[in-house]
């Protein structure tokens, strides 16, 4: 008998990005950094892209289309390998074949896939929606699953939690979607009392977006209502956030064999020609971080006690960064979480796990490796 001397078959990622969010580019700019940085003799990588109006397509595994380049954002569209064809997912636990659809076509079947690398920011993709469909797939997939992911999106629902686990948040309102539909006046009444109460400025964002996208800063009761709609174009959901005075300091959170572990922290420190930490400051005009924050070691140790905290108070898996401001008194409020944060090279997390000595593409390796060392389900 002759000796099999076939090579084992390597772990198939599907990268998935995109998205029908507003945060799209940012999600194609991310995936472009992993799909550089996966070792393609460990694995075999399949590019999924999802449209602006949520189809799912082959894309072109091409990094270097997938940046930003003269200010112009990148799109899943200009990297797609067909207008009409899209890819489909089986639902079936029993089988995990990805297949290829094209109108008139016979379906293609592209093979099995073992992990999802899901680098998808805002709505229809990191609030738990696609983390249904891989559980309901059978598909392992990188980072936080679906209740962690809901509660991730939601900033409402994230402060609920950190104050129900004794974590420190800031003052805060929120406006639902009724409220302003239905009564505006009563709606803005409770703003203006709240702006009473801890001062103005005020920041109105949407209560699941990302990115800082449909966040203004409103200096007074005149700029309120565009401020409102400005959110609403993202989010018929506001969160109110009164002006914390202080630094801007984050920290990193990743899973490790024997639990999570914190990075080193970083500071956003004020940004020039913008009046916060926008989103043009982040990704066009490429404000930059400092890595290591200079905080101190009491500081520092506080900061990660609280990262590792909120991940578990989220009941997160895989990845965190932790959002804080460092107060003029001294203390440490939690803004928020991101359960799947920028993730370019240049991005604040992967920067802080950097300087923590864990390299960009060992970071990418170490969560693919847990994601295919956990089963979906209950867990």
């Amino acid at each position: 008998m002759s000796e099999n001397t076939q090579s084992p078959r390597k772990p198939r990622v599907a990268v998935v990005f995109g998205g029908r969010s507003s945060e799209h580019a940012i999600s194609v700019v991310t995936a472009g950094a992993v799909l550089s940085a996966i070792d393609r003799d460990k694995y075999d990588v399949l590019p999924i892209g999802i449209t602006t109006d949520g189809r799912w397509a082959l894309t072109a595994d091409a990094p270097e289309r997938m940046a930003i380049a003269d200010r112009a954002l990148p799109n899943v569209a200009d990297l797609a390998e067909s207008e009409t064809g899209g890819v489909v997912l089986s639902v079936d636990p029993a089988d995990r074949q990805v297949v290829l659809t094209e109108p008139g076509a016979v379906p293609k079947a592209l093979g099995e896939v073992d992990v999802v690398f899901p680098m998808l920011h805002g709505p229809y993709g990191e609030d738990g929606t696609l983390q249904g469909l891989l559980e309901l797939s059978g598909v392992p997939y990188v980072g936080a699953g679906v209740l962690a992911s809901a509660v991730g999106q939601d900033k409402e629902y994230m402060k609920r939690v950190f104050v129900s686990f004794g974590l420190p948040v800031g003052p805060y309102e929120v406006i639902r979607p009724r409220e302003w539909e239905q009564n505006p006046a009563a709606a803005r009444k409770k703003i203006v009392e709240f702006a009473a109460e801890h001062g103005w400025p005020l920041f109105v964002k949407p209560a699941r977006g990302g990115s800082s996208m449909g966040i203004t800063k409103v200096d007074d009761l005149s700029g309120l209502d565009e401020a409102i709609e400005e959110a609403r174009r993202h989010d018929p959901k506001i969160l109110v956030e009164s002006l914390l005075r202080g630094r801007e300091i984050e920290c990193g959170v990743l899973e490790f064999e024997d639990g999570p572990r914190a990075s080193v922290p970083a500071e956003i420190p004020p940004v020039t020609n913008h009046d916060f930490y926008d989103f043009e400051a982040k990704y066009i005009d490429s404000a930059s971080g400092i890595v290591p924050a200079p905080i101190g070691d009491e500081a520092t140790a506080e900061i990660q006690r609280l990262a590792v905290a909120a991940y578990e108070a989220v009941s997160c898996e895989g990845l965190v960064r932790a959002d804080f401001f460092l107060t003029e008194d001294g203390d440490f409020v939690i803004n928020e979480i991101n359960t799947m944060p920028g993730f370019t090279p240049i991005s604040m997390y992967p920067r802080m796990w950097q300087e923590s000595g864990v390299s960009y593409p060992e970071l990418v390796d170490r969560l693919i490796q847990a994601a295919l060392t956990r089963s979906t389900g209950l867990r």
